[in-house]
């Protein structure tokens, strides 16, 4: 069985997914891929802890505090290249960012493969069903485009923002920009 909670943030309402001990979704309102991972109804449920957690988080989160990813039960749903990739993620230290082709160097070396193609970490970063926490706004495009963010480039801008990230060599490229 799956819940779900509702949470105000500074980027509008984020819905919060569990399955009772652990989260499993995360998404803004009228996000790309919204419950995507969800195989079944969510019901409506507030007063879960593992919800309470993830409400304290991001409550330090949009103060502009650095949590510890790892103080919250996480159990995004997806298949093992999805994992890897959103295990490297997690690794992006907080106001920083890192590139797509980087993210695939990591994980062909992770699946001891000599490449790994960045169109490929895009799709999976683009169905991170657990957005902010496992922070996939932090990638980039090797030019340093502001590209890919299934939750629209304005929060991924408010979300570094917030985090102190260095925008000066960043941009949102023009539309119909083939990177």
């Amino acid at each position: 069985m799956y819940y779900k909670t509702t949470y105000t943030s500074p980027v509008g309402a984020i819905t919060l997914a569990c399955d009772g001990n652990t989260i499993i979704g995360l998404w803004n309102e009228g996000q790309k891929y919204y419950g995507a991972s969800i195989s079944a109804e969510m019901i409506l449920k507030d007063d879960i802890p593992v919800f309470e957690a993830a409400k304290k988080l991001l409550d330090q989160y949009f103060m502009g505090k650095n949590p510890a990813i790892s103080e919250l039960p996480l159990s995004p749903i997806g298949g093992e290249f999805r994992q890897i990739v959103w295990d490297i993620l997690c690794e992006i230290p907080y106001g920083e960012v890192i590139t797509y082709g980087e993210i695939a160097k990591k994980a062909a070396a992770k699946m001891n493969k000599k490449t790994m193609s960045s169109q490929a970490v895009g799709g999976a970063v683009g169905h991170n069903p657990i957005s902010i926490i496992i922070p996939c706004h932090r990638v980039v495009g090797t030019n340093g485009s502001l590209t890919g963010y299934a939750g629209g480039l304005a929060t991924k801008v408010k979300l570094l923002e917030l985090e102190g990230a260095d925008m000066s060599q960043l941009f949102i490229p023009p539309k119909g920009t083939a990177l």
